[in-house]
């Protein structure tokens, strides 16, 4: 069954830490709800029993610049074309949100997603601080 992506759809404060976990990262429950109060805009998508299973947001001080921050698709719903369709959502509503310019940080294994999504790869950096 089709995942429909929707922009600022509501979110419970479990469903995003939930995915995080299932996609293989840490829950980061102490982020939610803020995070949904400090980013600009966030998307995602839910299965036919409405469980959250795409997720991702573009943060950043709303002027000309956001980030695209955490790009994920539960493990059973990859390589369906979900994580395009919450990508081009998220680059939509940046274009509607007046943002010239999106940047996204992703490992080297990820660079032809991103490519194909219309980012030009370029090298940058990463300083974790946590």
């Amino acid at each position: 069954m089709k995942v429909n992506i929707a922009v600022n759809l509501p979110i419970e404060n479990h469903e995003v830490p939930d995915l995080r976990e299932a996609v293989g990262w840490g829950r980061r429950d102490k982020d939610y709800p803020s995070l949904f109060e400090r980013c600009n805009f966030w998307a995602g998508g839910r299965d036919e029993l409405g469980k959250l299973v795409a997720f991702g947001y573009v943060c950043g001080m709303g002027l000309e610049h956001g980030y695209v921050e955490d790009i994920m698709v539960h493990p059973s719903k990859q390589k369906q074309g979900i994580g395009m369709e919450l990508v081009t959502a998220l680059i939509a509503e940046a274009r509607q949100f007046g943002l010239g310019i999106l940047t996204v940080s992703f490992d080297e294994h990820n660079a032809n997603f991103y490519k194909t999504s219309g980012f030009t790869v370029s090298s940058g950096g990463v300083l974790y601080l946590d």
